[in-house]
């Protein structure tokens, strides 16, 4: 087993960003929604979707619950696919008996839905392709490729399990019994505002109204609660340890150490068991399409294509908070060198673990400041809201301004207009006040944010003049 893996980050490890509304990125010329289209396994119509234009091909067993139609509506899961589809050409389907495919009594069974995969791969024309599963979608994939090597071109296996639940010798998973509580509460709570789910595989999204009214419509349209148990109750008896030595294709195994849903010792023992596989393992969360692009997609282009392939300036819609202390200058000089730089020590660790809690990410530091974004401009509200907080806690003041807009990204850096203006907003506001532009408040409708206009105001080295907003409460 060869070990990867990227360093751990005081801050989340997402590295596109995204807006929340689909119209939005539609608007940016972003990738076109793909048409559906059914291939027919025995009696059973199987839902699939191609889409991308690079050269490799991919086919995407993906976890549950999916529907191929309504995940393009979730704008972070369509900049998965576009950076997907960068370097691939995609396939990805709705399982038997879930999504847009043919529902069937209870749960497809194992050869199902490896039958499942030879049709969508035969519909396209494609004799052989990269595999690439997620959650149960993993231990499938490792069938597949075991099976069929011949049309198993690589293998990736993205926060999954060769066996879910605990067992004799696999001391890993979760007690059965544990597993039918959980199933249980899921399936009581399915499509409803009561759905555990989110704080498991997107905890990062929490609070964020806009998502939780999208998971709870993904669920209905993905499968009832009586399917899904059913379905949860087949994943609890898969087993493909005996497998995995058979497997003699080139093999990355993708796992988030903080995986709430599928710890990464699932994950490790994939890499372990699994000839020559590649271990990659980062920090994020169980499910990167529901939150976007991050440092994965580099690692799984880079085995698929043998590079990473990045354009010298990529435009993308973000969320850009800005803040620094208050009095700064005073502050230092009252407290002196060495006691200002360990109040600043302090001040950066407060506002890393605020950030960490709400998925944004760090950009640079300013000596009494921050620079981060998000892709979402609830959170980073909220996020503005607790580092001032946070901060009040240690003996400072803090401002934080936020704007939404395009903004260019160089590495690990971003540039552009929207920067310029967040740092402008943040220059107007007060002592502990959230000021954010206008383009803000239309994004977070729905979200409990309450604002109190601050009209009209010119932005130094920006056209025209900004209405500007600042949060109540």
């Amino acid at each position: 087993m060869r070990v990867r893996g990227s360093k751990r980050r005081d801050s989340d490890a997402s590295s596109m960003l995204c807006c929340q509304t689909l119209s939005v990125a539609l608007t940016r010329g972003g990738m076109p929604i793909p048409d559906t289209r059914y291939a027919m396994a025995g009696d059973s119509a199987i839902a699939y979707q191609v889409f991308g234009s690079g050269e490799h091909r991919v086919v995407a067993l993906t976890a549950h619950p999916t529907n191929v139609e309504l995940f393009w509506e979730w704008a972070p899961a369509h900049h998965f696919f576009e950076r997907l589809g960068s370097f691939a050409t995609a396939a990805w389907f709705d399982k038997r008996g879930t999504g847009s495919s043919d529902r069937i009594r209870g749960a497809a069974s194992v050869e199902e839905r490896m039958e499942d995969v030879r049709v969508v791969m035969d519909a396209v024309g494609w004799e052989r392709a990269t595999i690439w599963g997620f959650d149960d979608g993993g231990p499938l994939g490792c069938l597949f490729a075991a099976t069929y090597p011949e049309r198993t071109e690589r293998l990736i296996l993205q926060n999954s399990f060769a066996r879910w639940v605990r067992a004799p010798g696999y001391e890993i998973g979760p007690d059965r019994s544990d597993y039918d509580e959980f199933c249980a509460a899921w399936t009581a709570g399915w499509g409803t505002p009561e759905t555990p789910i989110v704080a498991l595989i997107a905890p990062s999204q929490l609070g964020d109204e806009g998502f939780l009214r999208w998971v709870q419509r993904l669920e209905r349209q993905s499968s009832t609660p009586q399917d899904l148990l059913a379905i949860l109750a087949l994943d609890a008896e898969v087993d493909v340890r005996e497998v995995l030595p058979a497997i003699r294709v080139p093999t990355l195994v993708v796992h988030a150490r903080q995986d709430l849903v599928v710890d990464v010792e699932h994950g490790r023992y994939l890499a372990a068991s699994i000839p020559e596989a590649t271990l990659f393992e980062y920090d994020g969360e169980h499910l990167p399409v529901f939150v976007g692009v991050d440092e994965t997609m580099d690692a799984i282009e880079e085995f698929v294509t043998g590079a990473v392939h990045r354009p010298a300036g990529d435009r993308v819609l973000a969320t850009v908070l800005f803040t620094d202390v208050v009095s700064s200058t005073e502050r230092a000089a009252a407290l002196g060198d060495r006691a200002w730089k360990s109040l600043l020590d302090r001040h950066d660790e407060a506002l890393r673990d605020v950030l960490a809690r709400h998925g944004g990410v760090e950009v640079d530091t300013t000596g009494d400041g921050m620079l981060s974004t998000f892709d979402s401009p609830a959170r980073a509200v909220r996020c503005a809201s607790e580092m001032i907080e946070a901060t009040k806690a240690i003996g400072l003041e803090i401002r934080a301004g936020v704007h939404t807009g395009e903004v260019e990204r160089r590495g690990d850096d971003v540039a552009g207009i929207a920067v310029h203006i967040g740092a402008r907003v943040a220059a107007l506001a007060g002592a502990g006040e959230v000021l954010v532009s206008g383009t803000v408040p239309p994004l977070v409708v729905g979200s409990g944010l309450d604002f109190a206009d601050r009209g009209e105001h010119e932005l130094k080295g920006v056209p025209g003049t900004w209405r500007l907003f600042a949060l109540k409460g």
